[in-house]
């Protein structure tokens, strides 16, 4: 008994109560703090937003259940894109609240009814960390699967809804969710990632699907909304709104710049990555005691990632492959 008490009290120091009802769920992602952040809409009909990969799936689970819900209480599962660092854990949660269903852009639910893809092309690309951080995604049964499309709604009760927008740019399959109560927007990865330890956003740019162009585009739009919040996947919320989203937009052209002049004079990977990483050694805070700071960035947002996204577009944008 002492046991389960003490791993209920460890999962309630992972929830972080926000305005309007909504709580950020810590996923304990790579067993470090603030990597992937889940956020619950606390409504009649509840909404999870972001669920993290399956290996620390429990955290997520238990963190539910100590804020009080019950195994049928969860309606949604919301993951704005397939990467394994958001909904590699989504068919655990499903099976933990059997009266859910994960909400996805229609462009990926395929691949969480049927990961064998999704699961080894992600092998490739995280090699042993797949097998230490992620861990395979489970499949979904069809039916409990909900693909949307731009400006699908879900009703969660009471008057409040989450407004879905297609928003791709980082992936083609991403999505973002406009909280109708708080005019708090979940943007994913769209806008990049500010983990604890960093001064300034940096953009998420990871192959095969960074769009530049559409990155841009879906930065205008979030503009024009004028939400009250922006929250991150990685992580949290970053103020003021506005303000963040015309620095996400600077900090991605100045990335794409240095990029391209790199890729212009070299198109090796490691250039254009040795480029990056001499340039922007300004994203963590230089007075920061958080010692796995350096290593959040790395595993979500490292320059060789970045890197190979931009080298992936120069190299489509080449062949007239690309949004223009």
């Amino acid at each position: 008994m002492v046991a389960k008490e003490d791993d209920a009290m460890n999962a309630v120091r992972h929830v972080e109560e926000l305005p309007g009802g909504i709580r950020a769920i810590d996923t304990r992602t790579a067993g470090m703090s603030k990597v992937t952040a889940g956020y619950l809409i606390e409504a009649p009909r509840p909404a999870l937003i972001e669920c993290g990969p399956a290996l620390t799936i429990e955290h997520v689970v238990d963190s539910l259940h100590d804020v009080g819900l019950d195994a049928s209480d969860l309606a949604y599962l919301v993951v704005s894109h397939i990467h394994l660092d958001h909904a590699g854990g989504a068919g655990d949660v499903l099976e933990a609240f059997p009266s859910a269903k994960v909400v996805v852009s229609e462009i990926g639910a395929r691949h969480l009814v049927d990961p064998e893809r999704l699961n080894a092309s992600s092998r490739r690309v995280y090699g042993e960390l797949m097998d230490s951080v992620y861990g395979d995604c489970t499949p979904i049964a069809e039916p409990r699967v909900l693909g949307v499309g731009d400006g699908e709604q879900l009703d969660l009760g009471g008057g409040r809804r989450l407004d879905l927008l297609y928003t791709p740019g980082h992936a083609k399959h991403h999505i973002a969710a406009l909280d109708s109560d708080t005019g708090a927007l979940f943007v994913g990865d769209s806008v990049g990632v500010k983990m604890p330890g960093m001064q300034t956003i940096r953009p998420a740019t990871p192959p095969p699907d960074f769009d530049l162009v559409l990155c841009h585009r879906t930065l205008d739009r979030y503009r024009e909304i004028a939400p009250e919040r922006v929250y991150l996947a990685h992580y949290g919320a970053v103020d003021p709104p506005l303000a963040a989203l015309d620095e996400a937009d600077e900090r991605l052209r100045a990335w794409a710049e240095t990029a391209e002049a790199a890729y212009q004079e070299h198109s090796e990977l490691d250039h254009v990555a040795d480029t990056l990483a001499k340039r922007f050694t300004d994203e963590l805070d230089p007075d920061s005691d958080d010692p796995e700071a350096k290593d959040r960035l790395e595993l979500l947002s490292g320059v060789t990632s970045n890197a190979a996204g931009f080298v992936r577009y120069f190299n489509l944008r080449a062949e007239g492959r690309v949004t223009t």
